[in-house]
């Protein structure tokens, strides 16, 4: 087995006992990206000088005996809107196309002080605002499992990364799905933690009340190391939660019995692909041989989320993209007065989606529409919140699908942004809501991997590991393995 296929808890073994190095180890991996991502079109920015000379710092450590944490030495990669010194954050915008930050993010900061190696930065939706990477400002990402398919979105990049073998761990953010989705679409774990748990200092804003940072991983194990990592309050960000983080490895034990799990039929109705339904179910089933209980469970605003996000977030993202003006940041279109000037460089930087965004955002925040939209939409926010409180006074989490299908075919849904919205319909509750949630590989549906989504109640995360490590060590179903990497390496 190559070392492009392993895990970080595994390739953590093979440096402990110096049977290979880090920087054997990132070789392999920028080897890899030249030959398999003019096919996948992963990453936006690779750092290889950087990658090496990190790896080489790591080996000289352990050289010297020193005591290493279990992510040194480990190449991954990021979602290109999280800040990285020295090294552009685009946020997959032209508007951003030359924006090197002069401070790395929080979670850039915890990673690199863990020892880990940046292979450098993955492609995304514009500014997040995607459910397939074909809204990127300067190209479309593809699925590693059939390359006629989309990743999902918005970390398409990071998770495609980590499928096709080009990163061992990536991290990504979700403000409706944008972790989860892509997770299920390309076959790997993805994690949305709870809001408040890892900080978004760092993080470019979409809509910073649903915005949350997490790892796409190949197996439960890097999940929670991933997450040991990155997971815990900074006084930077007024929203990090100023709680104790545990070891998310003690979770990872193979035993749910006892454990009370709620299928909510609002997920499994009408819409829902016939072949992921019976996927769902076979998942309920081997959780239930293990020693859980599965019962249905109802929660009746589910119905009301979509509309509610999509007034929300576009309206956070209104106010947040107001600072792209050609004045600090990024692109500047000149022109012949200052007014012209934002205009032209707003009206050439952003893409479709994001000007889509920005008009329905500000429509909804407007003098005379904000009582009908905007406060409406808080209001049964609220209400969507609250179903998921009464269903976890009896339950301890949730399973439903991550996605009502699996991947579907590059440019099916581009000329039709509602069809496309709908694509996160099984996420955006989660994050409306502000509670964790987990996607985790479970069957094929035409060759494409379908993705389960555990949802936990507020900084229970260690519970949707539980339940995960147990589905994954309990079937054969959890690692497909992608038809690009066959082609490569037979």
């Amino acid at each position: 087995m190559s070392l492009t296929s392993l895990t970080a808890h595994e390739l953590g073994e093979l440096l402990n006992k110096r049977e290979i190095s880090s920087v054997e180890l990132t070789k392999a991996y920028l080897r890899r990206i030249e030959e398999v991502d003019d096919q996948v079109r992963a990453f936006l920015t690779v750092t290889g000088d950087l990658a090496l000379k990190q790896a080489a710092e790591t080996d000289e450590k352990r050289a010297r005996g020193e005591k290493l944490p279990p992510l040194a030495g480990i190449p991954m990669a990021m979602k290109d809107n999280m800040c990285t010194k020295g090294i552009k954050t685009t946020c997959a915008s032209r508007i951003l196309y030359n924006f090197i930050p002069p401070y790395d993010a929080a979670v850039t900061e915890r990673l690199l002080a863990a020892g880990a190696v940046l292979l450098g930065k993955c492609n995304l939706d514009e500014f997040a605002m995607g459910s397939s990477t074909e809204n990127s400002g300067f190209f479309a990402t593809r699925n590693p499992h059939d390359l006629r398919a989309v990743p999902g979105g918005s970390s398409g990049g990071s998770a495609a990364a980590v499928a096709a073998g080009e990163a061992v761990f990536a991290l990504g953010s979700d403000t409706g799905g944008s972790i989860r989705l892509p997770a299920a679409f390309c076959g790997v774990i993805g994690l949305k933690p709870t809001y408040g748990r890892v900080s978004r200092y760092g993080l470019v804003a979409y809509a910073s009340s649903l915005d949350q940072i997490g790892p796409l991983t190949r197996d439960m194990r890097d999940c929670a190391l991933v997450m040991n990592v990155i997971a815990g309050h900074d006084k930077r960000d007024s929203t990090s939660a100023p709680l104790e983080v545990p070891d998310y490895t003690r979770f990872l034990v193979d035993d749910v019995r006892g454990l009370k799990i709620g299928l909510p039929r609002e997920y499994l109705g009408e819409g829902l692909d016939d072949e992921v339904r019976g996927w769902v179910k076979r998942a309920a089933e081997t959780l239930e041989k293990l020693g859980a209980v599965c019962e249905e469970v109802s929660l009746p605003h589910t119905r009301y989320a979509l509309p509610t996000y999509y007034i929300i977030a576009p309206a956070e993202a209104s106010s947040n993209l107001a600072r792209y003006d050609g004045v600090q940041y990024g692109l500047r279109v000149e022109a012949g007065d200052i007014v012209s000037m934002y205009s032209k460089t707003r009206s050439q930087g952003f893409g479709e989606e994001v000007k889509r965004r920005i008009m329905l955002g500000t429509y909804a925040l407007s003098s005379g529409y904000y009582d009908a939209y905007y406060l409406k939409a808080m209001k049964v926010r609220t209400l969507v919140k609250r179903d998921f409180d009464l269903a976890f006074e009896k339950y301890d989490c949730l399973l439903t699908p991550t996605s009502p299908t699996p991947a579907f075919e590059a440019g099916e849904k581009t000329a039709d942004p509602l069809t496309m919205y709908l694509s996160d319909v099984c996420t955006i509750p989660v994050n409306l809501a502000g509670i964790p949630a987990l996607s985790i590989p479970f069957g094929l549906v035409g060759g494409r991997p379908v993705g389960v989504q555990l949802i936990g109640k507020a900084f229970d995360e260690g519970t949707l590991m539980r339940a995960g490590y147990a589905l994954e060590q309990g079937t054969d179903l959890t690692r497909p393995r992608p038809v690009l990497e066959r082609t490569v390496e037979e």
